[in-house]
């Protein structure tokens, strides 16, 4: 998978205004059936997933048993007692053996599905091109909401994404991909690497693994703490009573979003300053196509004031503290 087709700001843009395409099948589709489906995933992630109905989807962090988070990964609700998952790439041998460990007193049936690849289709076109391409299925497309999906024998349509926009992911044997990425691509659809992905992430202020989170940083210091579900004080969940312990003393960092006052870009490990005081690092940099400046997501001290400074070739540039997203949908 290239990090680009061609140019990576033109990748970008397309994104933002029509219509790009991403091979994102180094990600990892996981299968659960069982009676107890139910049960070992409420234990396992943070949200609830006892609300979810056939056909929905939902975002949640599997944590380890001191907070930290082992990895962000949504699941799908596709039937009674069908769930997947779908985990990060980097992470996929070590989230397959801290599932495992997990599910063993469970009644499951767990599958890794490398069989699956996934296309993303995203962009404020997304859906008309979509359901160009797949016109036995275009009623059952426009009524496939946010965070909706459904599955029509081997292809699974979710209306989800990782660039901020409109869009859908699509989960299909490995077989079938190059037919359905050079029908969308005739459609329409423009390439986009995986470069223009981390640009548009970042600009709509998503967390990536290993940057804003890892197995030391709680979701509390990630800016996830929406994540976590406590509706239910009856269901446990991994890592719960350390994220109480930590939300009734209150974090000691937080997760900020750095917008460059000055020339230059910002990029991930550069330590950021309040005065003479160094506050905190930035964990993901790069300039915006969209804003024309360099933007940034930072893990800074919880009192911080709203200009800072980033260090970068031994001088100390100011940037002004925001709240991600930077860019709303379809800016």
């Amino acid at each position: 998978m290239p990090l680009h087709y061609g140019s990576q700001i033109e990748e970008h843009k397309l994104v933002r205004t029509k219509v790009g395409l991403f091979d994102v099948s180094h990600m990892a589709a996981v299968d659960i059936h069982g009676s107890e489906a139910k049960d070992f995933l409420s234990y396992l992630l943070a949200n609830d997933i006892g609300r979810l109905k056939k056909g929905d989807a939902l975002y949640s962090l599997m944590l380890n048993q001191t907070g930290g988070v082992v990895d962000d990964l949504l699941v799908y609700c596709l039937g009674e007692d069908f769930y997947r998952l779908v985990i990060n790439a980097g992470n996929r041998e070590s989230d397959m053996q801290w599932i495992l460990g997990i599910a063993k007193p469970y009644a499951i049936d767990l599958a890794l599905c490398n069989e699956l690849g996934i296309l993303a289709l995203q962009g404020p076109e997304a859906e008309p091109v979509l359901k160009s391409v797949l016109p036995d299925f275009a009623e059952a497309i426009e009524g496939t909401g946010r965070f909706k999906s459904l599955l029509e024998g081997d292809l699974m349509i979710a209306r989800t994404g990782y660039t901020g926009e409109d869009g859908f992911e699509l989960i299909l044997p490995e077989k079938d991909l190059a037919n359905l990425w050079k029908s969308l691509i005739a459609a329409g659809a423009a390439p986009c690497g995986l470069g223009a992905r981390d640009t548009l992430r970042l600009e709509a202020g998503m967390c990536l693994y290993g940057h804003e989170m890892d197995q030391q940083t709680s979701p509390l210091e990630a800016g996830l703490g929406w994540t976590i579900s406590w509706q239910s004080e009856d269901r446990d969940f991994l890592g719960k009573s350390a994220l109480r312990a930590q939300l009734e003393s209150g974090p000691e960092r937080k997760l900020v979003g750095l917008e460059l006052l000055e020339r230059g870009v910002l990029r991930q490990g550069q330590s950021v300053w309040d005065g003479d005081k160094l506050v905190g690092v930035i964990t993901s940099g790069s300039f915006s196509p969209v804003l024309g400046k360099s933007i940034a997501l930072a893990r800074v001290a919880m009192s911080v004031s709203s200009e800072v400074l980033v260090e970068m070739r031994g001088k100390r540039l100011a940037a002004k503290v925001t709240r991600p997203p930077f860019v709303s949908k379809s800016k």
